[in-house]
C-alpha cells in the first residue's frame, strides 16, 4: 500500500488531509505532542485508516529523517504533505523563522533523497507570503538555503530580528511563508530530475485553532477584503492539498496555489498598508 507522511497531522489542515489520503494510502501522521498524536490516530483507525504516528521535531534535520524512515518502513512512500508550522502569537520571531522556514528545508531535503517518479511534496504557505512585494524580499538570503545552510540559518535570523521588536514575529512569519514559496518554486528543478513534483499551497483565514489564535491581529482582518466573507473550513483547503499530493495532477509542480477566498484579489496596496499598521 502507498503511503503518505502528514506533518503537522494531529489537528486542523493536516489532520483534516490525512481523513482523505487515508482513503487510498497509510497515512504517517507527525506531531511535536504525544498527547495530539494518540488522540489523532485514535480518530483515524476508528475510520478506518491506516494511521500511524510519529513525534517529530521538524527543526532537527535527524528527526526529520527518522520521520521519513518510518514512512518508508511502513509502505512505499508516495507523498509528504508539510503543514507544520507556527504564526506570530506563537513565538518569537527566530523561533518562527527555526520551526517555517528551516524546517521546510530540513523536510524539502529528506524527502528529496527518498523521491522517486510518481513522489509529491506539498508544502503549506500562507497568504502572508504574498503580503511582501518582491522587492523587499530576502532573496539573497533565500538563495543561501540551496548552497549552504547554516549560513542561511544565521543570516535569516538576523534578517527577521530586526526593526521594533512588537512587529519581530508578524514579519518573521511573513518572511517564513515567502521563503516557503519561494522555496518550493527552486527546488522543483531537483524534484524534476527524479520525475518527482513539489508545490506550495497557500491558505488565507482558515476555522484551525492558529486561524482563531491569529483572527484579531490578522487573520479576521483580511476578511475585510475577501470575496468569500468567511473563514475557510479546513476540509476546503485539506480537499487542495490532498489533490496536489494525488497522481491526478501529475504536471503540477513549481507553483503556489492560493486557497484564500479571494482575499488577494481584492486586497489593493492601500488595504495592505492598513493591515501592516494594524
Amino acid at each position: 500500500m502507498q503511503t503518505a507522511i502528514i506533518t503537522g497531522g494531529a489537528g486542523g489542515m493536516g489532520l483534516a488531509t490525512a481523513r482523505i489520503l487515508g482513503r487510498d494510502h497509510a497515512v504517517v501522521i507527525a506531531d511535536v505532542s504525544q498527547d495530539r498524536l494518540d488522540s489523532a490516530v485514535e480518530e483515524l483507525r476508528s475510520e478506518g485508516i491506516d494511521a500511524t504516528a510519529v513525534v517529530c521535531d521538524i527543526t532537527s534535520r535527524d528527526s526529520v529523517d527518522a520521520l521519513i524512515a518510518t514512512g518508508n518502513a511502513t509502505g512505499e512512500l508516495r507523498a509528504v504533505v508539510h503543514a507544520a508550522g507556527v504564526s506570530p502569537l506563537m513565538g518569537d520571531a527566530s523561533m518562527i523563522a527555526r520551526i517555517n522556514a528551516i524546517g521546510t528545508v530540513n523536510v524539502v531535503e529528506a524527502a528529496l533523497e527518498v523521491a522517486g517518479e510518481g513522489f509529491a511534496v506539498v508544502n503549506v504557505a500562507s497568504i502572508a507570503g504574498h503580503m511582501t512585494p518582491k522587492a523587499l524580499q530576502p532573496a539573497r538570503t533565500f538563495r543561501l538555503a540551496l548552497t549552504d545552510f547554516d549560513a542561511f540559518a544565521e543570516r535569516l535570523d538576523r534578517r527577521v530580528n530586526r526593526g521594533p521588536r512588537k512587529m519581530r514575529s508578524g514579519q518573521a512569519y511573513s518572511t517564513s511563508k515567502s521563503f516557503v514559496i519561494w522555496y518550493s518554486r527552486a527546488m522543483a528543478a531537483a524534484f524534476g530530475a527524479k520525475r518527482a513534483r513539489i508545490v506550495s499551497v497557500s491558505p488565507g483565514s482558515f476555522d484551525t485553532a492558529m486561524g482563531r489564535l491569529e483572527e484579531a491581529s490578522g487573520s479576521g482582518k483580511l476578511l475585510d477584503y475577501a470575496a468569500l466573507k468567511r473563514f475557510g473550513r479546513p476540509e476546503e483547503v485539506a480537499e487542495v492539498l490532498a489533490f496536489c499530493a494525488s497522481d491526478g495532477p501529475g504536471y503540477l509542480t513549481g507553483t503556489d496555489i492560493l486557497v484564500d477566498g479571494g482575499t488577494k484579489a481584492g486586497l489593493t496596496l492601500k488595504g495592505m498598508i492598513a493591515m501592516a499598521r494594524g
